[in-house]
This record gives structure tokens, sequence and C-alpha cells, in this order.
């Protein structure tokens, strides 16, 4: 969670950790009980988290409004993935377009050739 600044009348600056969607609302003075409002002493301080701890809450923040939900079929789903020995798309495992047969002829002495292809296009 980012780190806000507010502003206690009596009490003066305090430092609170507050979701993004809180940052506007007022806090309770931890030490007179006194409602502080934000004040914007200096920017939050995200920079200052660890990568991790950036991407958790992140995380946290895109999952608070899209939670993902576990179902069967997706587990399923992604264990299938997980058995294939290449990647989804991979064209020998998924059938997809990029299923092709060779171009290359191959002639009585063993020596192939590509007669659809032109020369300098051989080596692609």
């Amino acid at each position: 969670m980012p780190v806000y600044d507010y502003l206690c009348a009596s009490c003066g600056p305090i430092t609170a950790q507050r979701p993004m969607s809180a940052h506007a609302d007022p806090i309770e003075c931890p030490a007179c009980r006194q409602e502080a409002p934000r004040a914007l002493l200096r920017a939050p301080n995200m920079p200052g988290l660890s990568t991790e701890q950036r991407s958790a809450h992140e995380r946290n923040e895109v999952a608070r409004h899209n939670p993902a939900f576990s179902t069967r079929s997706g587990r399923e789903d992604r264990a299938k993935e997980a058995r294939k020995r290449h990647p989804s798309g991979c064209s020998c495992c998924s059938g997809g377009k990029g299923n092709f047969r060779s171009s290359a002829v191959y002639k009585a002495d063993g020596s192939k050739t590509f007669p659809s292809k032109r020369p300098w296009m051989i080596s692609h």
C-alpha cells in the first residue's frame, strides 16, 4: 500500500499506509483520536517499495475489483497445457494454422529440392 500524509490540527503530520481507493478519506489521529484530513506534504511513497511489494500491491488492487475464480475446467485446462511438450500455439501440438507439410521434394538419389521456393529462401 502507498504511504500518505495526513495533518492533525493538534498533533501535526501523520504518515499512514492506505489503499489507493481511500487516499482522500480522512483518518483518525492515533494520539488524540481527532479526524485528520489528507495533506499533500510529499508525493505518495510507491517508488520506495521493492519490486516484489509493488507487484503484490498491483496484483491485489486488480484482484479486488476483478477477482480470478478457480474452476474445475480452468484447472484441467492449465494442467493439460502444462503436460504438453511445447507451449500453446505450437505448430506440432495445437493443430492450428502452423501445421503444414514441408515443401521439400526428395529425388531418387536422396537429395532434396524446393521447387516452390525461390533459391534465396531455401535456408530460411
